[in-house]
């Protein structure tokens, strides 16, 4: 539920514009407003998880979901679509690393890489049919579907969840929980995406918007200070004493940062101006997920003889290749010459880039720290598409008198000005070979964000089941 709806609500955005009567700057928040507490609580959801019950908080997760989307499906406004897409954020960041702790406790230690591939490749399926479900959804009856669908997903979900998974905790999990620091994470990242997707709107006073702002940056700073001091802190900033860590998530900021926008833009484009249905739409980016599932894989194990360097170079500039050429798309053109060739090459070059990068932000941290590394750079993409789809519309004035048509040429060469400076930060920092690491097993689509990886299991009790410890 949490992946599929990552991709799916894009292609329904022109139709709910048109229904609830929004304007671009309210898509970007039905979009944004799901990705600002998923992303600030999402590192959070697993500590949950560790001390209160892996399957408890998982369910706890997807019950609040199916609550969320009920709401969304039934919202008669924009204020309240948006307000439960913001509370189905907090169901999927309890439930998404939940549901990964599961299978790491609920496994033994030899079986634990093949069910995390697995995993993997179902989160790559869900990428892969979001737009086409969406799309058939949107044209066979109304928006409200996508939503209501995960009602009796959650329901099913839920009766296997309470007959079948056995209950596991970390004995050793920290008493005290980083409220503090998951409080100023949602704070900062909805203050910054206000103050950016207002200020393109221009439907609210400049003062709002640079309070909003300021808000925004002082709980960002107050956030790095509490992480600083906190006895049992949410993200270790220890983490970031890693040069390659550090430069792998400033790659990950960069590359994602343009992937964002150019999925939310791309949709709007071709159902507004180019006069695609809504299937049509969500069909059009296809071949990037299906090149992702396929050379992913091959393109980890590339890595781990050659070192990430070159593949996280090259990936970025073929992504920013990819949407140069699409910034010359104009609505007369077909599919197959105007949209399919800027398709190909980003996925391409995201095929190359996302493996190797996520598995150099795993092998860059200390093993101890190996769950939180994931943790972070998942967390940091999912930041960065949100602050991109917050930025980039306003900077090619798309939310403002120039509609998208008028600026989506602009957006996508500031989107491929942001990756080619991906790979250029790629092939100054990472300078050396990077540690062999054991390639991430089975498919994945990291169109939505890097893979997860789960954390070892510490210290585990176990409630009617496995250990987690290998026994049983």
């Amino acid at each position: 539920m949490a992946f599929l709806d990552s991709t799916v609500v894009n292609v329904a955005l022109p139709v709910i514009q048109d229904d609830l009567g929004t304007g671009v700057a309210g898509l970007q928040w039905i979009a944004n407003g799901y990705m600002v507490t998923l992303s600030a609580l999402i590192l959070l959801g697993g500590s949950l998880a560790d001390r209160f019950g892996r399957v408890r908080m998982f369910s706890l997760g997807v019950a609040w979901f199916a609550l969320a989307s009920a709401l969304c499906t039934v919202a008669p406004t924009l204020e309240l679509l948006v307000a439960g897409r913001v509370l189905q954020g907090v169901g999927g960041a309890l439930l998404t690393p939940g549901s990964l702790a599961v299978l790491q406790a609920g496994f033994r230690k030899e079986d634990r890489a093949q069910a995390v591939g697995a995993w993997s490749g179902l989160t790559g399926v869900a990428a892969a049919v979001g737009p086409f479900l969406g799309g058939w959804l949107v044209d066979i009856g109304s928006w409200r579907l996508i939503f209501l669908i995960n009602l009796p997903l959650a329901a099913a979900v839920l009766l296997i969840a309470r007959r079948h998974l056995p209950e596991s905790r970390d004995a050793g999990a920290p008493a005290r929980m980083d409220y503090a620091g998951a409080l100023l994470a949602v704070v900062a990242l909805a203050g910054i995406t206000y103050a950016l997707i207002e200020a393109g709107a221009g439907a609210v006073p400049p003062v709002a918007v640079a309070v909003s702002g300021a808000v925004g940056a002082a709980a960002l700073a107050a956030f790095a200070a509490v992480e600083a001091r906190s006895a049992s802190p949410m993200l270790p900033l220890g983490v970031f004493r890693s040069a390659r860590f550090t430069a792998a998530n400033l790659v990950t900021v960069l590359m994602y940062g343009a992937l964002g926008p150019l999925l939310f833009l791309l949709v709007l484009y071709l159902q507004e101006a180019a006069g695609y249905t809504a299937l049509e739409a969500g069909a059009a980016s296809l071949p990037i997920t299906v090149l992702m599932l396929l050379l992913s894989g091959r393109s980890g194990r590339l890595a781990e003889r050659i070192g990430p360097r070159a593949q996280m170079t090259a990936g970025p500039l073929l992504v920013g290749v990819g949407m140069l050429l699409l910034s010359r798309l104009t609505p007369e053109a077909g599919y197959v010459t105007g949209v399919l060739p800027g398709v190909l090459v980003v996925g391409l070059g995201l095929s190359a880039a996302v493996a190797p990068l996520t598995a150099t932000a795993l092998s860059s941290a200390p093993e101890r720290h190996a769950g939180v590394a994931s943790g972070v750079n998942n967390t940091v993409a999912r930041a960065a598409q949100l602050i991109g789809v917050a930025a980039v519309p306003a900077a090619a004035g798309v939310s403002g008198a120039a509609g998208i048509e008028g600026g989506f040429a602009a957006a996508m060469l500031i989107v491929a000005a942001v990756s080619v400076g991906g790979g250029v930060l790629a092939f100054v920092l990472l300078r050396e070979r990077a540690q062999r690491v054991e390639p991430h097993k089975g498919l994945f689509c990291g169109v939505s964000g890097p893979p997860m990886e789960p954390r070892e299991p510490a210290t585990e009790t176990g409630e009617g089941g496995p250990s987690g410890r290998g026994e049983g």
